[in-house]
């Protein structure tokens, strides 16, 4: 009873006076300049709303809705990242189960057989002995070794988490976009076929007119050029939305042929029409998983640093073991000899201390890394974030522009034919409003596409909404 109450104390003792040595984390503090408004948010194309976590349901298409899912469940990528996750959060348990006492049960049978100078009177010279014992061990985290330990592969936990987060979001941006761009495809595609189709009109027209000896052969041929330049264009938009469908069919954990037709029978521009939620520099360095999985790797290089540091001082482990050893195997749970021992364990590695010395060096130049690495994903991250604001803004400025030619465009080709009809103008007219029609139509289908895009864009540079909060 005395020795179980001085044991306890000694515990209680120790617990108290334990220290964690290396430095305390202290999470890093972007400049104040990185949590302002972003620059380029202030245009109307953007409002200050945080950015949604499940941002592709601004769309409002269930199909694109099902995509998504279907690519985070089936991306090969996704389902590594996950697997990192579990192997994270092994470690924890490990550096979470060293606060534990240690124990160790073993049994061993052996036959012996003693020289007749050391047999004892009344004994066998030849005979079995069974041994069983159980040992227990307890470490002092006296200076903080294993609570640093926990500390590093917590951190480590939450970094595999944020890797996770940024491969969802990337997943879910190259679905999103290869939706887009088969949409846009078709919607190109029909353009190209309208202009095609205006441009036979316009060709029929000429043709009769030269038969009626009111236009030269040249204008016919002319026309037929042009017409003929803009169909050679639809094979190549075919094949781009073709590969669109693919690529989607790849990321969505299909092959080509399994892919839903429905997937492909989106004819419209993929686009949010509504001003984009943007929200502020705090906001996008705290939604962003890879300045989150950064500042997490900075925290665990951190605590390694105590983990080394705390090598430099004793380790202490509390002891004991009990077993018994008899002849027979009944005897060691009933009569058999009982053996126990208790007592504290000094392990020191002292006075050569150069090689931990040299782990704890290391283990700061690999914070000093992991803390450069942090600032560069910061100073990267609105980089990215103001360029996507800035490229959708441009993007919708020319659209814009690009609206109004193809109006104009559109409104002289349409006076033109009727001026045609009435001859009075003459098919060079006739054919270069033709010409600067389906370069406008063709040059806007082709902008909504970039529009699209650059959309998609902005939310992968944001971040894509997710966050651990």
């Amino acid at each position: 009873m005395k020795l179980r109450h001085l044991a306890s104390s000694s515990l209680s003792a120790l617990a108290l006076s334990a220290c964690a040595v290396g430095p305390d984390y202290v999470p890093s503090t972007p400049n104040p300049a990185s949590s302002a408004p972003l620059l380029s948010a202030d245009d109307p194309a953007f409002a200050p709303d945080p950015l949604p976590a499940d941002w592709w349901r601004l769309y409002n298409d269930p199909v694109l809705d099902q995509l998504v899912q279907d690519a985070l469940a089936a991306n090969t990528d996704m389902r590594q990242a996950l697997a990192r996750i579990d192997r994270a959060r092994a470690g924890l348990r490990g550096a979470r189960s060293d606060r534990l006492p240690q124990s160790e049960i073993g049994a061993g049978a052996t036959y012996n057989r003693l020289p007749e100078q050391q047999l004892p009177a009344g004994l066998d010279r030849e005979a079995w002995n069974y041994d069983a014992g159980i040992d227990i061990a307890y470490e002092v985290d006296l200076f903080g070794r294993v609570g640093r330990g926990v500390e590093a592969a917590r951190a480590d936990l939450a970094a595999s988490e944020a890797d996770a987060d940024a491969i969802r979001v990337m997943v879910v941006a190259d679905t999103t976009r290869a939706y887009a761009d088969a949409a846009s495809g078709a919607e190109r595609l029909r353009v190209a076929h309208e202009i095609v189709d205006l441009l036979d009109e316009s060709l029929e027209l000429t043709r009769k007119r030269h038969k009626a000896g009111l236009e030269h052969g040249l204008a016919v041929a002319r026309i037929a050029t042009l017409r003929d330049q803009r169909a050679a264009e639809i094979p190549a938009l075919e094949a781009q939305r073709r590969v669109a469908l693919f690529r989607l069919a790849t990321l969505t954990g299909r092959a080509p042929a399994e892919l839903p037709p429905i997937a492909g029978e989106r004819s419209m521009v993929l686009e949010i029409e509504q001003p984009l939620p943007v929200g502020d520099g705090a906001q996008l360095l705290a939604r962003r998983p890879d300045v989150r999985a950064a500042e997490r790797r900075l925290a665990a290089d951190t605590a390694r640093i105590g983990v080394a540091t705390a090598d430099l001082y004793p380790r202490i482990t509390l002891g004991g073991a009990i077993g018994s050893t008899g002849p027979d195997l009944g005897d060691i749970f009933t009569s058999g000899p009982l053996r126990w021992v208790l007592g504290p364990l000094l392990s020191w590695t002292f006075p050569n201390q150069e090689p931990i010395r040299a782990r704890i060096d290391a283990a700061e130049a690999d914070a000093s890394g992991s803390l450069a690495a942090f600032d560069g994903t910061v100073l990267t991250a609105l980089e990215e974030a103001e360029t996507a604001l800035t490229n959708y803004a441009a993007a919708i400025q020319r659209r814009r522009a690009l609206q109004s030619a193809s109006e104009q465009a559109d409104k002289a080709a349409r006076i033109l034919r009727a001026q045609q009809r009435e001859g009075a103008v003459n098919s060079l007219d006739r054919l270069d409003a033709e010409r600067t029609l389906a370069e406008a139509r063709a040059q806007l289908a082709a902008q909504d596409a970039t529009v699209s895009r650059a959309q998609i864009d902005v939310f992968r540079a944001l971040g894509g909404g997710w966050s651990q909060g």
